[in-house]
């Protein structure tokens, strides 16, 4: 059940414009204790929102720039241990949960917890990434309107703002990317760590953002690359690579491969001319000039994954969504065989068929390329992105300082505003390339980027140096 406390602890707070200093608490209070015992097998029941609360959803965790405080109690006396057995099966084990925001402080009884995340459960140490289901147990209830929530735990991210800042100016350009903010996570009073919360992708986030949530929604699945290459009519050939999220019932893929036909099947005049009736192109086009840009290469320019595709019923246009972005600024290059801040403004991997045959149409190229001319007037430039790191650095300061389990020193986070930071990638040397994307990988298991972390700001300087002068954008 929801219950409303009056606002006893301070928190770290921070509007588009200013910033307060203040402190996180150093103890927490007990969440709610369960007025009767609920079963992983029992759902309670709560009213719905309203459509006037369905319209806010999000709009007190992701409205303004802050750091939430997220107390999670857990009556299992190995809760630790079960969270990790659970991974493999993304199974859920209950907590009640304290959360304050900058509406106050508000606790829930029978959350749903469990652990998240491919590479970034690798993590050293205990603080690994997780979600929250409000909704798991008891039908109904949710935080802001929120039933899910998802924390991000920086892996391989020195500066701690990497997806946060990328998602932020994917939003401003009007890409589809998840709201994101921050929080301290406590479990059972002990801080565990400093974390990005990330906004669910589901029926909320597509009313909210699409106003259509009856389309199939798929997600580049995370055990083979979603390259959208074309594999036949039958559907089981497909579901290695892609997961459907909703509309599990009926289970119908003949969608996504109709559409995979036509990427993969069409002439090239057929494709240069109809893209259109098939894909919000011009929203995908953005998209991609994004994670060129930023060097976002943990996506479907050369992994394959980190984004979801929705049909959209009302357009009939499939529309492209942002994921993960903790490795944007050049994290992820396995296969690349050049500096990073050079990436040519149209490179993709040779099996991203979609991307490849965009490329081989000069028409759509040049549409791709004003894209990527818009974002770098717009945002990606020093003056734009370094006042923006200024004031995110600043609000997160003291949560990275006190993070216990972070990956980095503090002082490596300070160093990585600005400059590179010396960081072995735990999984470069133990990764088996395959075809052309391994095929870059230096004698000393280090990648382009030679053992080093990429600074933001020096990163921004170099890349956006690079760009304007190879496209001379008027």
């Amino acid at each position: 059940m929801k219950k409303f406390l009056s606002l006893s602890v301070l928190m770290v707070l921070i509007s588009c414009g200013s910033s307060t200093t203040s402190q996180v608490p150093a103890s927490n209070p007990s969440a709610t204790t369960l007025t009767e015992e609920v079963s992983s097998t029992t759902t309670l029941e709560l009213e719905q929102p309203t459509p006037e609360e369905q319209t806010n959803i999000g709009a007190t965790v992701f409205g303004q720039n802050q750091i939430l405080t997220v107390e999670l109690e857990f009556s299992q006396n190995n809760f630790f241990e079960d969270l990790l057995k659970n991974h493999e099966f993304e199974e859920y084990i209950t907590a009640d949960l304290t959360i304050t925001d900058a509406s106050g402080v508000h606790v829930y009884e029978n959350v749903g917890v469990r652990l998240k995340g491919n590479s970034s459960m690798d993590h050293p140490g205990e603080k690994k990434p997780l979600k929250i289901d409000f909704n798991r147990f008891i039908s109904g209830q949710n935080h802001d309107g929120l039933q899910k929530l998802n924390f991000s735990n920086a892996f391989k991210d020195p500066s701690f703002l990497r997806e946060k800042i990328f998602f932020d100016i994917s939003r401003a350009a009007e890409v589809h990317a998840p709201r994101t903010n921050f929080a301290n996570v406590y479990f059972n009073g002990e801080l565990w760590g400093f974390y990005t919360v990330v906004e669910q992708i589901d029926d909320q986030f597509l009313n909210h953002n699409i106003s259509d949530d009856t389309g199939n929604l798929f997600k580049a699945g995370s055990e083979g690359a979603a390259d959208l290459q074309y594999w036949g009519t039958d559907q089981k050939d497909y579901e290695r690579s892609y997961e459907i999220k909703n509309n599990e019932d009926a289970n119908d893929w003949s969608d996504l491969i109709t559409f995979i036909d036509f990427i993969n099947n069409s002439s090239s005049e057929e494709f240069e001319n109809d893209l259109d009736q098939y894909l919000a192109t011009q929203d995908f086009l953005r998209s991609a000039a994004l994670d060129n840009i930023f060097v976002n290469l943990d996506s479907y320019t050369l992994s394959g994954r980190n984004y979801y595709l929705y049909h959209n019923m009302e357009t009939g246009l499939w529309e492209w969504i942002k994921w993960d972005g903790n490795e944007a600024f050049g994290v992820f290059a396995y296969g690349i065989n050049q500096p990073l801040s050079e990436l040519p403004a149209t490179f993709a991997d040779s099996r991203k068929v979609l991307l490849q045959r965009i490329f081989e149409s000069e028409a759509l190229t040049n549409r791709y390329l004003e894209e990527t001319c818009f974002l770098i007037e717009n945002f990606f430039n020093p003056t734009y992105m370094n006042e923006k790191i200024d004031v995110l650095s600043e609000l997160i300061d003291n949560s990275v300082l006190e993070d216990p389990n972070k990956m980095y020193t503090y002082e490596e986070f300070i160093t990585s505003l600005e400059n590179d930071v010396a960081a072995e990638d735990p999984f470069i040397e133990n990764y088996e390339p395959s075809g052309e994307i391994g095929s870059g990988l230096r004698p000393n298991g280090r990648g382009p980027n030679g053992g080093f972390t990429l600074g933001l700001k020096s990163f921004v300087e170099e890349r956006h140096t690079y760009l304007t002068s190879a496209l001379k954008c008027e």
